[in-house]
């Protein structure tokens, strides 16, 4: 592996490990929540939770990593409650 190809795969480790530990935490939230306020589904709950998120973003004068990574976390959540598979991603390579 390249330098840049160890960064990337342990950036993807981290956020697995972030994202699991999240997961634990708070129960199982985003992909099965507990609809007290919002009726939604769960997809449409992380859209959501996406858009506010992007929206800080762009209103902050600087990017914070933990911004980025919870970009990230809610896109990998949001592939999950879309039903995303192993094959969809292998139709991603060319």
């Amino acid at each position: 592996m390249t330098d840049s190809q160890q960064k990337i795969a342990d950036v993807c480790d981290e956020m697995k490990n972030v994202l699991l530990y999240k997961n634990e935490k708070y129960g199982d939230s985003a992909l099965h929540p507990n609809n007290v306020f919002y009726k939604g589904d769960s997809t449409n709950s992380i859209k959501i939770r996406l858009d506010d998120k992007i929206g800080r973003v762009k209103n902050c004068k600087e990017t914070r990593i933990n911004d980025v990574a919870d970009i990230i976390g809610y896109c990998v959540l949001l592939l999950v409650s879309m039903g995303a598979t192993v094959e969809d991603f292998e139709k991603l390579k060319d």
